[in-house]
């Protein structure tokens, strides 16, 4: 999954509401089609949080129950429901639903001619967080037209600004990057803006900048917090990818530490093991992450290590199960073509199928670096070198010292 993406619109207060509801907060009020906040594995609990989440939701529900019009309840739940989706993997539930809540606003506010101010900000919001939204499901497309009208209607806001660098990035445009990146950091300057510089840094080949920017983003942080967890994370895959394991290792049990069964910190644990030589104590890492959350990511690392160990039977089970994760992704409107391209190109054997699916996306947008990359390891695979060192010709013109990237270039 693309690391880079870092959803925009949550508020570090969101789970700091303790308003005790006698509501049952799980049960959706099925005549407003309020969509349901599903129960979380006991391991994702992390204390009172939960109790947290469910209480929020439940003064949400019910301030929109006694009045559908009540917009700033909408966009909580939103918020609510894309804090979940990053903590939980119920991506296929959650982004549908936060969608759900915000095209209301939008549709409602945008039509309105004599908006008050405080209208005009929900109107703002909701345009926000829709671009978080699309952004989280690879419509980098849709979410750039939809930061952009937000920023029309408030050029002083540092999220939309993040909206527009993740955008920018992912379809390839890093000039414009770096930009909307330097408006975001003189306007706010924290570990969202911090966790920007740190990408565009790497992808510019400054290694070094890129672990120091990430470092500014950790601290910013709350020890503990999904989002400084998430930061320390990258920190952790910067020190992996560029050869400091001691370092990387240090990050992802702190990360493990702070939040305890963040799935994505013993799935990383999982890589160590792996390139340390230890087969099958990075699949019990990933076995612990997959009981967790339905990350796709894990379940197709899960059948690479199989297959490097030869177990073609466990392979051949996991196989339909990352399908069906596709499928239920790309039915709730996630885009997942450079995804799909690797996972066939690395586990199936369907080349050409492989090929398909990344000329998809280099249609939408050809100048992206990891796009290139996929690209490039297909024509490899193809034996097509004179497009492969094309496309690793675009992969490196931002002067990413990528490995490999570099190992396909000798």
């Amino acid at each position: 999954m693309l690391r880079f993406i870092f959803i925009l619109c949550l508020i570090s207060s969101l789970f700091a509401c303790k308003n005790q509801m006698s509501n049952n907060a799980t049960t959706a009020a099925s005549a407003l089609d309020i969509p349901q906040l599903l129960d979380r594995p006991e391991a994702l609990r992390n204390g009172i949080e939960w109790d947290n989440v469910q209480n929020y939701y439940g003064t949400q529900t019910t301030a929109l129950r006694q009045n559908p019009k009540n917009y700033d309840a909408r966009i909580k739940l939103a918020e609510c429901f894309i804090q979940e989706a990053r903590v939980t993997g119920e991506h296929p539930h959650y982004y549908p639903a936060a969608l759900a809540m915000l095209d209301v606003v939008i549709q409602d506010l945008s039509a309105k001619t004599n908006a008050s101010i405080n209208e005009k900000d929900l109107y703002f919001q909701a345009l926000s967080h829709k671009a978080g939204v699309q952004l989280s499901l690879h419509d980098f497309k849709g979410a750039k037209v939809t930061a952009t009208s937000a920023l029309a209607l408030n050029p002083y806001n540092a999220n939309i600004y993040g909206c527009l660098v993740d955008a920018h990035v992912e379809l390839g445009e890093y000039e414009a990057a770096v930009k909307m990146c330097d408006k975001m950091v003189e306007i706010r300057p924290d570990l969202r803006s911090y966790a920007r510089v740190s990408y565009l840094r790497e992808i510019h080949g400054d290694v070094q900048g890129a672990i120091q920017a990430m470092k500014m983003a950790v601290g910013a942080g709350y020890p503990g917090y999904e989002q400084t967890e998430w930061a320390r994370l990258q920190l952790g895959h910067l020190y992996e990818k560029y050869d400091d394991r001691n370092m990387a290792a240090l990050q992802y049990e702190t990360c493990l530490q702070a939040r305890e069964n963040y799935p994505f910190a013993l799935a990383a644990k999982a890589s160590l093991a792996e390139a340390q030589g230890k087969p099958q104590e990075a699949i019990e890492w990933l076995q612990k992450a997959i009981a967790i959350i339905p990350e796709v990511g894990f379940y197709t690392d899960l059948a690479k290590m199989m297959k490097k160990m030869g177990n073609q039977a466990a392979v051949d089970t996991l196989i339909p199960q990352i399908e069906e994760m596709y499928a239920e992704d790309k039915a709730a409107g996630h885009r997942v073509a450079l995804e799909e391209a690797a996972f066939h190109l690395d586990l199936t054997g369907k080349v050409d199928l492989a090929a398909s699916l990344i000329n998809e996306e280099l249609a939408i947008r050809p100048d992206n670096i990891d796009v290139n990359k996929m690209a490039a390891a297909i024509a490899r695979r193809q034996n097509r070198p004179q497009d492969a060192a094309a496309y690793l010709k675009k992969a490196t013109r931002t002067g990413a010292k990528d490995p490999e990237i570099a190992e396909m270039m000798l």
